[in-house]
């Protein structure tokens, strides 16, 4: 099973919106014969990936697939039937599908057709995709803040100067959180204060580009903007009175019911359009709002040897007047990268 998990880690940055990241090893009389992944969302599951490089071989084998196979059919055959016909005699599953047509269903179809089925639940089976049960469950995708703030948590001067506090080694290293996301979202005032990309530059890392959100409630969003220079996505999400606005063609416009945007309502939008894990570049402002209201999973904090004073502007604009009140953070992880100190930390009490 974990070589399974491993081959499905090869869509990690193909497989960002739609559909799950899967692995399947095909083994027969003790040697694998067929190995195959999800290789982007709308071709060829991992199973019947798999099954080709099979060939005959498939018969009365034993599969070994990362998450429960699908028993409907939508883009692709159900892989229930695929593996039925092809006459394979066993199905081992690391962890069960949270897709409410799947979800138990492809197990019982399984044994329908006469397959010998074991689920092993195993959590690191699942983990490849972080953002699926959220997506199902909550209606909202992973959310996954991104920072980069100097020893004493300031991200940007008070002029709103910010290039640069980390190194070239961690802006490098923040292009593969970038490349597994399926959008990237920032607000109005970072756009136009520093006119990102938000692209995916790194060669290593082949992938679709992530789709950009904006949030701008009163429908500022320039037409000269770096992020129409390339043609993937570009959602902005603009305020109920800025119907007014004028906005690029180019641009795909949102209009929220209220005068100011709501997360929860873009969030599960986002979550319709398939995105699993949405990347959040943002200021203190709009990360405030996502930790204030529990709508965050994950930071990605890269911590630059340096102090800033307490005229610059804090990693998120939240007020706290009490210790108890504090929002709290399990460290996963703490690696070097270049001059600064990254820390991936997940939300206490959040995520599924």
């Amino acid at each position: 099973m974990a070589a399974a998990v491993k081959l499905a880690e090869r869509g990690l940055f193909t497989v960002t919106r739609g559909n799950p990241r899967v692995g399947c090893l095909i083994v027969k009389d003790g040697q694998v014969v067929g190995r195959g992944w999800h290789e982007a969302d709308g071709q060829a599951h991992a199973e019947l990936n798999a099954i080709k490089q099979a060939g005959d071989a498939v018969k009365d084998s034993t599969v070994y697939v990362s998450l429960e196979p699908c028993c409907f059919e939508g883009r692709t055959r159900a892989c229930t039937e695929v593996l039925a016909e092809h006459a394979v005699k066993r199905v081992v599953i690391g962890s069960r599908d949270p897709h409410p047509q799947v979800r138990g269903k492809g197990i019982d179809r399984l044994k329908e057709l006469g397959l010998e089925v074991k689920l092993m639940g195993l959590p690191n089976a699942g983990m490849i995709n972080p953002g699926l049960n959220l997506r199902y469950r909550r209606k909202r995708p992973l959310v996954r803040i991104k920072t980069a703030m100097s020893l004493d948590g300031r991200i940007a001067m008070a002029s709103g100067k910010s290039r640069w506090i980390t190194s070239s080694e961690a802006r490098r290293d923040v292009q593969y959180w970038r490349a597994r996301s399926g959008a990237i979202m920032t607000g109005i005032g970072t756009v136009l204060a520093d006119d990102p990309h938000l692209t995916v530059r790194e060669a290593e890392y082949a992938s679709s580009q992530p789709w950009r959100v904006v949030l701008d409630s009163q429908g500022r969003f320039p037409a000269t903007a770096a992020m129409l220079e390339d043609e993937a996505r570009v959602i902005v999400v603009c305020g109920r009175d800025a119907h007014g606005a004028s906005m690029p063609e180019r641009v795909d416009v949102w209009h929220a019911l209220t005068p100011r945007v709501e997360l929860q309502s873009v969030l599960e939008r986002l979550a319709e359009e398939g995105v699993n894990e949405l990347l959040v570049e943002a200021g203190s402002e709009l990360v405030g709002s996502f930790m204030a209201n529990g709508l965050w999973d994950e930071m990605i904090a890269y911590i630059a040897p340096k102090l800033m004073g307490d005229g610059a502007k804090p990693v998120a604009a939240i007020r706290i007047e009490e210790l108890a009140e504090s929002i709290g953070a399990t460290i996963k992880s703490q690696t070097i990268v270049g001059d600064d100190v990254r820390l991936v930390l997940h939300r206490r009490n959040g995520g599924e």
